[in-house]
């Protein structure tokens, strides 16, 4: 048993090693990259691609490499278990696609590696088959709230901010809230950006009771026919109760103004941490109705993976995605834009 840990490690050093040496590799040759900006649907692909290309490059050399062999047998499957594990899939995402992989083989009876990559590449996209309409047709008596939750450090409060210039971009009116009354500097932050974004913001002092903010701001905003209110709540650590108690008040509150179809509560999860941001999905959403995520950070890191447990695992689906520090650099959540980035195989 010892023996066959120690193996497993090995491989996963051999992995690591091979992942710098690609990194390292692929900084010197950035000019293959290339964005075909004609179209739209090519823009996009392009932000993904070179947002991606730290992650895709890994992935994506592996992947040839491990179907470079032609011959289709239990050291393959056993290479791509590790690269998955390595690429932050998670064990169960890792099981259910391999799983899948196997049966669609045996039922084609597929023996050659080339078809074998695109068939693997199918089972990724079914395992991202969760979709999501986010709702644009907005009340025009009532304004259309979305309530922000997560953990420090995850960029919440930039990716508030970059929600709202995105609605606006598309002709809403948008306000946020300022519901992190925890910290000044927190209600400094979203002041200082919405001025610097043009979004208006709504606040009390410091130390005000955050369910009372959100109460005053939705009233603030069906007085002004906002479109859309935007709320930021402090960063919960997600396994202190209290805190998660004070986003239950939060909900609560909005639930008088609200049925539960006419808001959404997007949790905001950093990508670069892999599965500890699944571990903070488990908790929110056992306490909170999470209607969807905000993944961060996806630039430059090697661990997209994440995504598919979030999917596989807890049926949250992926609604934005945030690849940089730009205002810009957030994106409505495409499966099928997302895996050929992540891929780019076939």
């Amino acid at each position: 048993m010892c023996s066959k840990k120690k193996n497993f490690f090995s491989r996963l050093n051999i992995f690591s090693k091979k992942k710098i040496l690609i990194e390292s590799k692929y900084k010197e040759k950035n000019n293959l990259i290339h964005s075909d900006k004609s179209t739209s649907k090519n823009q996009f692909f392009s932000f993904f691609k070179n947002s991606l290309k730290t992650a895709k490059d890994f992935f994506t050399l592996s992947i040839k490499n491990i179907f470079s062999e032609k011959k289709l047998d239990k050291r393959i499957f056993k290479k791509l278990e590790n690269l998955l594990l390595l690429s932050d899939f998670g064990t169960s995402s890792t099981k259910k696609i391999l799983s899948m992989f196997k049966i669609a083989i045996k039922k084609k009876n597929i023996t050659e590696s080339t078809v074998a990559i695109k068939i693997f590449k199918k089972q990724l996209l079914n395992m991202l088959k969760i979709n999501k309409k986010i709702d644009r047709n907005i009340n025009s008596s009532m304004p259309f709230v979305i309530l922000v939750v997560g953990v420090n450090g995850v960029g919440k409060t930039t990716t508030i901010v970059k929600l709202a210039h995105y609605y606006k971009k598309l002709g809403k009116t948008v306000l946020l809230s300022a519901g992190d009354t925890f910290r000044s500097a927190a209600i400094d932050q979203l002041i200082e950006l919405g001025l610097k974004y043009n979004i208006s913001v709504f606040s009390k002092s410091l130390g005000s009771d955050p369910a009372s903010v959100v109460f005053d701001s939705i009233q603030n905003a069906i007085k002004k026919k906002i479109d859309i209110l935007i709320i930021d709540t402090a960063g919960r650590l997600h396994n202190k109760n209290h805190l998660i108690q004070e986003l239950q008040k939060i909900n609560r509150v909005i639930e008088k103004f609200y049925l539960t179809s006419f808001y959404e509560i997007f949790l905001v999860l950093d990508a670069g941490i892999g599965q500890n941001s699944v571990q903070q999905a488990k908790i929110f959403s056992a306490n909170l109705n999470i209607t969807g995520s905000i993944i961060t950070k996806l630039d430059g890191t090697a661990k997209g993976g994440v995504i598919f447990s979030i999917f596989s695992d807890l049926l949250i689906p992926v609604c934005y995605i945030c690849t940089g520090e730009k205002i810009t650099d957030f994106k409505i959540f495409n499966r099928k834009n997302f895996i050929n980035s992540f891929l780019n195989i076939c």
